[in-house]
């Protein structure tokens, strides 16, 4: 089992640093997952126990200039780690005027992946600052465990306001209670509802925009045979929501969520190489 790989390019290197700053903002410890192609952070609280999980997957072409890997045999040609992305948030820090960026999987007392930033420095030999993060194998026995989350069956999906408007109105509603409810309808409308015994706030979002979803078959998905003004709610834990929108570094293209009606509320976030799947349960 062995991987290696080296970002040059600075741009990709600071993109790449706001992903994990991203990751480390939504999950103490993760799974990250490496493929040929790919890599993914992976949080899977188990959402029957009110944890939230989340799939953030990017292409490695579009970030690193070399990458090599074998995993753990030549048909499981994978590499699972559990690892703290804080710590490797902690690590690229350093690299924000690096030359480059070195990641290698090492095992000289524990499993780690080692960063070695290249610094510049003004005589010829550089400076290169070396982390290493502890990581656990993940066995193949649990791979399956980790798997992508399946998307229910959702009643509505809309495009997200802006979202530095909507963490800004959620910034405010967390003081006045625990819970928030999200609803939305297929023309395009969106409201985001605190009530308790003291007080009821809403706040509304219009003309959105509702994504085109095609079904199995490549047909438009029977969304014409429902009501397009009836809302599907969920009522959710704000600092969930807060988390997701605060730690946002991605500065995603197109933002979306689907609404499963009391069961879940499923954000997209989109950025061309990256995309980040974030699924906040239902609280009944």
């Amino acid at each position: 089992m062995r991987f290696r790989a080296k970002i040059v390019d600075l741009a990709c290197l600071n993109h790449f640093s706001r992903i994990i700053n991203t990751i480390a903002k939504l999950a103490k410890t993760c799974i990250l997952r490496l493929t040929v192609c790919k890599l993914y952070f992976i949080l899977s609280d188990k959402v029957a126990n009110g944890g939230a999980s989340m799939w953030c997957e990017l292409s490695q072409g579009n970030f690193f200039d070399e990458f090599q890997m074998e995993g753990v045999a030549a048909e499981h040609n994978e590499i699972y780690l559990e690892l703290v992305p804080e710590n490797l948030s902690r690590a690229l820090k350093t690299s924000q005027s690096a030359k480059a960026v070195k990641i290698k999987l090492t095992n000289k007392h524990c499993p780690c992946l080692r960063v070695a930033v290249e610094l510049p420095s003004l005589s010829s030999s550089s400076r290169i600052v070396t982390h290493d993060i502890p990581v656990g194998v993940i066995p193949r026995r649990m791979w399956n465990d980790f798997r992508e989350p399946s998307v229910p069956d959702f009643d509505v999906s809309i495009y997200l306001p802006v979202l530095k408007t909507m963490r800004s109105v959620v910034e405010r509603m967390k003081n006045l209670s625990n819970f928030i409810v999200i609803e939305a309808n297929l023309s395009g409308e969106m409201n985001l509802k605190i009530e308790t015994d003291l007080v009821s706030v809403t706040t509304h979002f219009k003309d959105l925009g509702n994504p085109p979803w095609a079904s199995e078959d490549g047909c438009q998905s029977s969304v014409q045979a429902r009501d397009l003004e009836s809302m599907a709610e969920a009522c959710i834990d704000i600092k969930k929501l807060q988390q997701l929108l605060a730690g946002q570094q991605v500065n995603p293209t197109k933002a979306l969520c689907n609404i499963v009606r009391k069961r879940i509320v499923h954000f997209i976030l989109l950025h061309e190489e990256v995309s980040l799947q974030y699924f906040i349960p239902a609280i009944a």
